[in-house]
């Protein structure tokens, strides 16, 4: 049985949009109103934010809020490390997605020798890059900073040193770069993403698979198919951002798009996912309560986040 410990980072220094660190809140609400007692079962820990950096001008227009950003990487992966060298599950709770990162760097400094695979269920492939970002925001760089990709080839602006430096010392957080190789990293309803993604995804071969492709082959082979293609991987990582939900229930969220997965098909995505032995982490990112009705989507965060961590409890 694993030991779970819950990581929660109300964190949305990343986002465009404001709203997402309340996140975990709603997800805690939705447990009350499902008269779950799921938040008292597991230690937690809160890591302090930079979100008081909202309220003041922005340095880097290219990597919006770098500096906040740089001090929330050292702090989460630190704790996902601690977590996991006194072997504890770290499940995360994260506003937004750009915290992704600072996970995947902690996971490497706890297990430098593993080849971690990246789970990444989203609508969206954040893989830019500060000279490729259409908005500054960190939360569409997280992928870029782990594989240590500039995509300098489709560059379309110039960096100032400072954000330069400030970028390089996050792709190399925990003297190691890249942490993840672009091939184990696997999109799951990827189906939003602009030319200069498109460019890395194609480079490397990165492994698409769209909603229509769940649906048609169903949740079982799509996992199957999943397992086989990280086989060599020691250690798997979860990521899974509200948003690669479709648009008709991920009103909850900063950057809902349509066509994406039902409830049901990310639930039994995860918890079959959750099965496996190497999953070593798991992370839920971008509930937005202020754009919501009625808490929905945090309540579907919460149902997918409970059935996730009975199944590792299981395991």
């Amino acid at each position: 049985m694993k030991n779970i410990k819950l990581i929660e980072v109300a964190s949305e220094i990343g986002a465009g949009t404001r709203g997402a660190s309340l996140g975990i809140d709603a997800v805690k609400i939705a447990a009350l109103d499902f008269m779950s007692n799921f938040f008292i079962h597991f230690p937690s820990e809160k890591i302090p934010t930079e979100n008081k950096l909202l309220f003041e001008p922005i340095e880097s227009p290219y990597a919006k809020r770098l500096k906040g950003i740089t001090t929330m990487y050292e702090r989460v992966s630190k704790a996902v490390c601690d977590t996991l060298k006194s072997n504890f599950f770290p499940v995360l709770l994260s506003g937004d997605h750009s915290i992704a990162g600072a996970t995947i760097a902690g996971i490497k400094m706890a297990k430098p020798k593993s080849k971690l695979g990246v789970i990444w269920i989203d609508a969206h492939a954040d893989l830019h890059t500060p000279y490729t970002t259409p908005s500054g925001n960190m939360h569409g760089m997280p992928l870029s900073i782990s594989i240590n990709e500039d995509n300098i080839e489709m560059s379309t602006h110039d960096i100032d040193e400072a954000t330069k430096q400030g970028w390089n010392y996050l792709k190399n957080l925990g003297k190691i770069a890249p942490k993840v190789l672009p091939e184990d990293v696997v999109f799951i309803s990827l189906r939003d993403y602009e030319k200069e993604e498109k460019n890395l995804i194609e480079k490397y071969g990165m492994k698409v698979i769209t909603t229509n492709e769940v649906r048609r082959k169903g949740t079982e082979n799509i996992v199957r198919s999943v397992i086989r293609y990280l086989s060599d991987c020691t250690d798997i990582y979860i990521s899974f951002d509200v948003d690669s939900l479709d648009v008709s229930i991920s009103k909850g969220t900063g950057t809902p798009v349509s066509n994406g997965l039902r409830e049901r098909e990310v639930e039994d995505l995860i918890s079959k996912f959750m099965q496996m032995r190497k999953v070593c982490c798991f992370e839920i990112a971008e509930v937005n309560p202020t754009l919501d009705k009625e808490n929905l989507m945090a309540e579907i965060a919460f149902n997918i986040l409970q059935r996730s961590v009975n199944i590792l409890m299981m395991n």
